[in-house]
């Protein structure tokens, strides 16, 4: 009896630390997953929500194989090359396209941190009514840059991971109120569009925030960076891969896309149930929908959307403000990488710190928070689809990717994905003459 309890406790360890270990492989699909999520996203899934009830909780499925295929591209070129998409599309395509995309990526990225800074600070408000909003948005938003330059890569990942749980909060909030279930089942599988200028709008914000241009560059760099911690590779040269790493990163790509939208959904369905139906409309910020749902939804709700809101802006903000850093900084040929120490990388550093600066800023200079986020939708819109090109292209070369170049299917999957961002760009920006 003895030696069999044995045996059943080393299987149990055994089981911990195969789940622990998948844990830590999940690491850069997760991080780049929730991050979709920041209170930008909220707030846009929060207005879905809000003006249409669950008519375009469709959007969540739908553009998830779309999604995580794209994704999943990102992560395969990294993987076989053993660079970051901008120092891949610089080595194969015209620089001057990609100096565009990504001084326009920089924008929105900046316009995003500053709509993020400023929800955090409306959130942290809700439990915490006497705090000075200025206070707030400054002290986060130096905290978030002086915490993604002094702490060394391995450790900052780490923390990044267990920021992840926050997005966890909108499901729990969709579990403790009132849903109907099956309206959310008929309208999370029938797309319905009515083609009305705000809604065209809404769509292509949403698309913007869910396929979205930094998380192509930061999915893509992440994993270099975590390739380097292992040794895999160096800033100079990739040491191979194999089918078996292809195959787990296909799944774990698949899991932490599945995360984005799932959470996508919950945001949608819980301001149907709650704001739609009570006849509140408008909401401006991620804050406004978790203010508006106390009075409908309870203290419980609230405060769940409120650590939403934080603990996503505290794991967007440093991917965006680091994708646009290693998109410039490969475009330029500067040192780049979250591993380096800032005497080695100040080019890199100094583009996530310009970033976050001028986020800050642009909550005091009166930019509507709507605005802002409608500006950095339509330039993610423009810049998506030249980047998907490239991507699709790049994945699918035999001579860049040999054995690992697209499937048919992965194929087919990314020209969707870029058709289906330039037309709703091109929609967007028609809408707004």
């Amino acid at each position: 009896m003895k030696f069999k309890e044995n045996i059943q406790v080393e299987r149990k360890e055994t089981v911990f630390e195969e789940g622990e270990k998948y844990i830590k492989k999940l690491g850069p699909d997760l991080i780049t997953g929730a991050a979709d999520d920041d209170p930008s996203g909220i707030a846009t899934y929060s207005q879905a929500g809000a003006q249409y009830g669950t008519s375009l909780s469709w959007l969540a499925l739908w553009t998830y194989p779309l999604l995580a295929s794209v994704q999943e591209m990102c992560v395969r070129i990294a993987l076989v090359t053993g660079r970051g998409l901008a120092a891949n599309i610089k080595r194969n395509f015209s620089k001057r396209i990609l100096y565009v995309c990504t001084i326009l990526l920089f924008f929105a990225n900046t316009l995003n941190i500053g709509a993020d800074l400023g929800a955090m600070a409306k959130a942290v408000q809700l439990i915490s009514p006497n705090i000075s909003f200025v206070f707030l948005v400054i002290a986060i938003g130096l905290v978030g840059l002086f915490l993604e330059i002094l702490i060394p890569y391995k450790e900052y990942s780490r923390y990044l991971k267990w920021l992840v749980l926050a997005v966890f909060s909108y499901i729990l909030t969709g579990l403790i109120i009132h849903m109907d279930w099956s309206l959310l089942l008929r309208d999370g599988l029938i797309p319905q569009i009515t083609f009305s200028k705000n809604q065209i709008l809404l769509i292509t914000g949403i698309l913007g925030t869910t396929i979205s241009p930094y998380l192509f560059f930061w999915q893509t760099s992440q994993e270099v960076e975590e390739e380097i911690s292992e040794g895999k590779t160096t800033a100079h040269m990739r040491r191979g891969t194999n089918k078996t790493e292809i195959k787990e990163t296909r799944i774990n790509i698949w899991v932490g896309m599945f995360l984005t939208n799932i959470v996508m959904f919950f945001i949608i369905a819980v301001c149907a149930n709650t704001l739609f139906v009570n006849g509140i409309t408008n909401i401006n910020t991620a804050a406004d929908a978790a203010l508006a749902l106390r009075p409908l939804a309870g203290n419980w709700a609230t405060l769940l959307f409120a650590i939403g809101i934080i603990g996503t802006g505290l794991l967007a903000i440093p991917v965006l403000a680091g994708s646009a850093a290693y998109a410039i900084s490969e475009s330029f040929g500067w040192k780049e990488g979250l591993y380096r120490k800032f005497k080695t990388a100040h080019a890199f550093y100094f583009v996530i710190a310009i970033s976050i600066i001028v986020g800050i800023l642009i909550n005091f200079i009166g930019i509507d928070p709507i605005k802002a986020l409608l500006y950095s939708a339509i330039a993610n819109g423009i810049v998506a689809p030249v980047l998907l090109v490239f991507i699709v292209k790049i994945s699918s070369s035999k001579k860049i990717m040999g054995e690992f170049k697209n499937s048919i299917f992965s194929k087919t999957l990314g020209w969707l994905a870029t058709v289906l961002m330039g037309v709703t760009a091109i929609a967007a920006i028609y809408s707004l003459f």
